[in-house]
């Protein structure tokens, strides 16, 4: 089949998914590339009047927390197990559900959506296969949206009256069924929104031409090591409304993004203090979510990252439908047009790449050398986020450099477990990126009192 024919099968499959879920009221005139060109839903005085302020912490906990799909609990998860768990939630009357492509191994892509109002938003996530949040949080919010009596049902019929949800859960399931960022031929699908090279680009672009939403949610994770500002916390959720243009200019479809991501910004900040950051937003020509702000939908980019003691992004999968419901409920109610873009232009910027454990003070223990080195270390682990498998990054002097923890060792010794060693002739190595496994003690002598195992630490702290 030529790239043309499968174009047109996609996009025919796109139109179908509209035609079904839009039988109420939806102008195609409706979306432009500017705020004014875009009809925002009417507002009432008093939703105006609240604007400045934050809305819906309390009902996006109450969501997340009551309509958590509980078939998904771990953040790796295949297609298979994706829709074991949908396929029931989805079966409800107020939803609809269609396949909108295949992968290249040909697993079925769908988009489930709820309302029928004149708004229409995007929501994909998963276009990384290893970036599975968002992914969970979407199945919590479809729970939601299944359930016309449950709970916040004056917010959920809002959004039902004036806004057409279009939600693709998993758009890359080749690549989570390895639980790999590229699809499987290797593609990075976010980096081909211009040439549309695989099928699962060319499936959402077909269906964004069709369905033509005026907001969008491109729904992603960051690297779990990345910091909220220059030596702040570890970045929970940083926000973006990426570019439309090189000149990064605020006009058009990024005008409401940015307006949206205020809001969002706002909510969070109450939750998890200290730890939303603002993504870097240099445009980029191939990626969906600045063609989408250029194709004239208000994009909000949202990139999960990672919290201590949430290995497996629960807490960050329950923050996610929090940030997501106050922004669909600023959608529906027209709030978001009357908020301070302030909340978002405060936010830090996504700082560099922390290391996930420094030891400082320690004097390193040697077999074959009589004297101890007086040197520090940092570690980094292979799965950052569950903080498994650490192994050496850097050894010496290491003052200035950032770390998610550090553990103190200032008059200690650190003994080195032999899988941290490397021995040839009788001499032996600490090598770097050799797997860190040691114990801290009161003296060199290697049967002196233990202070601390490594790896053994709590990973059960939770903090804000």
């Amino acid at each position: 089949m030529s790239h043309a024919t499968q174009s047109q099968n996609w996009l025919a499959r796109a139109t179908l998914v509209v035609a079904a879920t839009m039988a109420v009221g939806c102008s195609s005139s409706a979306v432009g590339t500017g705020a004014a060109s875009r009809p925002a839903p009417e507002r009432t005085r008093s939703s105006t009047l609240t604007a400045a302020l934050p809305c819906c912490l309390e009902a996006g906990r109450e969501v997340a927390e009551r309509y958590r799909a509980t078939g998904i609990t771990r953040r790796r998860f295949t297609h298979d197990e994706l829709w074991a768990t949908l396929d029931p939630i989805v079966a409800a009357p107020s939803l609809r559900v269609a396949e909108i492509g295949r992968s290249i191994q040909g697993r079925s892509i769908k988009a489930a959506t709820f309302g029928s109002g004149p708004t229409r938003v995007l929501l994909w996530s998963q276009m990384h296969g290893d970036e599975s949040t968002a992914t969970m949080s979407l199945a919590d919010l479809l729970g939601w949206f299944a359930d016309p009596a449950g709970a916040q049902r004056e917010m959920r019929d809002q959004i039902s009256r004036q806004l057409t949800v279009v939600m693709v859960p998993m758009l890359n399931p080749d690549g989570a069924e390895l639980f790999q960022r590229q699809n499987a031929v290797g593609v990075d699908v976010n980096r081909d929104a211009a040439s549309l090279a695989t099928p699962e680009g060319r499936a959402l672009k077909a269906l964004r031409d069709s369905l033509r939403p005026q907001f969008g949610f491109n729904l992603h994770d960051q690297n779990a090591r990345t910091l909220a500002g220059n030596g702040g916390k570890q970045a929970a959720i940083a926000l973006l409304a990426p570019a439309l243009n090189a000149q990064r200019t605020f006009e058009g479809a990024r005008i409401n993004a940015r307006l949206v991501a205020a809001g969002m910004a706002a909510v969070l900040d109450r939750e998890i203090p200290g730890r939303v950051a603002r993504y870097d937003d240099s445009f980029n020509p191939r990626a969906f979510g600045d063609l989408m702000q250029t194709w004239g939908t208000s994009t909000v980019l949202v990139e999960s990252g990672a919290m201590p003691g949430d290995p497996e992004k629960q807490r960050l999968r329950a923050l996610n439908v929090v940030a997501l419901v106050s922004a669909l409920d600023a959608i529906a109610t027209g709030r978001y047009a009357s908020t301070s873009p302030a909340a978002y232009d405060a936010l830090p910027m996504n700082a560099r790449q922390a290391m996930d454990v420094i030891i400082v003070g320690a004097s390193v223990v040697m077999p074959g050398h009589a004297d101890p080195f007086r040197v520090d270390l940092s570690l980094n682990y292979d799965e950052p986020v569950a903080r498994l498998h650490p192994r050496v990054r850097e050894v010496g002097d290491l003052r200035g450099v950032v770390a998610l923890d550090t553990i103190s060792a200032a008059g200690l010794f650190l003994h080195p477990q032999p899988s941290m060693l490397t021995e040839q002739g009788g001499y032996y190595w600490l090598r770097i990126d050799a797997p860190a496994a040691f114990t801290l003690r009161r003296g060199a002598d290697a049967r002196s009192e233990v202070v601390r195992s490594f790896p053994a630490e709590s990973r059960g702290r939770r903090e804000r």
